[in-house]
């Protein structure tokens, strides 16, 4: 029969356990800090103005009126004023929710934190914006993040503004503006 050989356990000096567990705790604070920091930041949306109604989805379109600068206050994109007639248009840059369109994915993420009537600022990390590949000629520098302002007018679903783009058509159709009918009479420039 074989003997094992018996080790004796040292008792656990005073304060020593107490040690181990502060040890054990800041080796999970240290990691969780870690892993904290390893984590892509998101969009941010910060609510300037409350607005009303349920938020964009996919597939809808919002209208806005906006400024875009980079983090340093320069600007770099500010809205139009629409060119289409307010009757069959709201003001503002209509902006269509798509999963990949000419978007970018920062900005789709934000608006869909919004509602009709509100102003928000809406900030996007490089990552969600252009990242390393700005637009050619644009006053973004590469891997830069961007900051919108935006003021939210309407918000519409895609075959809405469909339908009010084609009764659009129709007007200048019946007006004989550009796409109207053969023969339709043309009205002068005017100078």
């Amino acid at each position: 029969m074989t003997e094992i050989t018996r080790v004796p356990l040292r008792p656990i000096k005073k304060g020593s356990l107490t040690k181990l567990w502060l040890g054990v705790i800041v080796a999970i604070l240290l990691g969780a800090g870690l892993a904290w920091a390893a984590v892509p930041k998101g969009v941010e949306v910060e609510t300037l103005t409350e607005g009303v109604g349920p938020s964009p989805q996919i597939g809808d379109v919002v209208f806005a009126n906006y400024v875009g600068t980079l983090p340093d206050g320069t600007e770099f994109d500010r809205s139009q004023p629409s060119p289409f007639p307010p009757e069959v248009f709201p003001a503002g840059t209509p902006f269509p929710l798509e999963e990949e369109g000419g978007l970018i994915q920062g900005f789709v993420d934000g608006l869909m934190q919004t509602q009709k009537g509100g102003k928000y600022r809406i900030e996007i990390p490089a990552e969600q914006a252009y990242g390393a590949t700005p637009p050619p000629g644009s006053e973004i520098p590469a891997n830069s993040d961007l900051v919108f302002e935006v003021e939210v007018t309407e918000i519409m679903s895609l075959e809405e503004a469909q339908q009010r783009f084609m009764q659009l058509q129709a007007q200048m159709g019946a007006q004989g503006g550009p796409g109207g009918p053969e023969g339709a009479p043309q009205q002068a420039p005017v100078e």
